[in-house]
């Protein structure tokens, strides 16, 4: 809720295949990506949970160091309703830039939206203003069956073209992916969610991530009343919202500026989901199709 000498605060920086999703950019997002070597320059979409000030009040100094990096490309924003309005006041500060923004608002409890090859999903959850969390999703295609092409009577130079997912309609014939291709295997799921109280649909939306990022502003027992007061919740309560979705790890983070050892709650918290972590700046980890994560 606001920044400490060793602690910034809400953002998420997300690298696939050369793209970049930024989630959220609270106050100090562009120093604190620095410290860690990641650059403004090349993201591709901002996605915005909601406009309390600790979740985008970092925006000005970062399209600034996104124009003065020369990026040229325009930039999509997606968020709740009100996201132009916004960005618009708060570029007061930031007006000349070299690049457009693209802008993409939602008001249902549900949004789905394409980029690239990730299947992004908003829903709503439960904050004291309107406010969305995020998943997303890589899929990954089953194994190219070499038999069932041969079988099939499938020309090799369409091979991989259909294992790419395209429909071949060439030479008076039809070819289909699924022609070739075995069932769907397990992609890559992320979801990330701060400033709710916990809901059954957080759970639904994060069912088997391959990691749940979620908010854990108390590790104080005694403070479950003042979670429920502003809409917030506990360690513990996101503890058993990743244990009902089956995520692979959960990563606790906006912590309340009272919360000055997060780790000092985790025998508790992993009591009830043993991969559980309290994370800190510049957390980081490379997530596969094979293993779901390598540190």
């Amino acid at each position: 809720m606001m920044p400490l000498p060793y602690r910034w605060l809400t953002s998420l920086y997300v690298r696939y295949n050369g793209k970049v999703i930024l989630i959220d950019c609270g106050e100090g997002t562009q120093i604190a990506m620095n410290k860690v070597g990641l650059s403004p320059k090349p993201i591709d979409l901002m996605c915005f949970t909601h406009y309390h000030a600790d979740h985008i009040s970092g925006l000005p100094g970062m399209l600034l160091a996104m124009g003065n990096a020369e990026r040229t490309e325009p930039l999509r924003m997606i968020g709740p309703k009100g996201l132009e309005r916004v960005v618009k006041s708060l570029r007061v500060i930031a007006p000349e830039l070299p690049f457009q923004i693209e802008f993409s608002e939602f008001d249902s409890p549900l949004m789905t939206y394409s980029f690239d090859e990730i299947e992004l999903r908003a829903f709503r959850v439960k904050h004291n203003v309107t406010c969305y969390g995020y998943s997303m999703h890589l899929p990954r295609a089953g194994r190219f069956d070499t038999e069932r092409a041969l079988e099939a009577g499938i020309p090799q130079k369409y091979w991989s073209r259909l294992q790419k997912g395209e429909v071949i309609e060439e030479e008076g014939a039809t070819f289909t992916p699924d022609m070739v291709l075995g069932p769907d295997r397990k992609g890559i799921k992320l979801t990330y969610t701060t400033d709710t109280r916990p809901t059954q649909t957080i759970a639904d939306e994060a069912e088997g991530s391959d990691l749940f990022i979620c908010e854990g502003m108390y590790g104080e027992p005694e403070k479950i009343e003042k979670a429920r007061q502003y809409r917030h919740m506990t360690m513990y309560e996101a503890a058993r919202l990743a244990k009902k979705a089956q995520v692979r790890e959960m990563w606790l983070t906006h912590y309340s500026p009272s919360l000055n050892h997060p780790k000092q709650y985790m025998d508790e918290v992993r009591k009830i989901f043993p991969a559980s972590i309290a994370a800190s700046d510049g957390q980081s980890v490379t997530l596969g199709f094979d293993n779901g994560g390598e540190k």
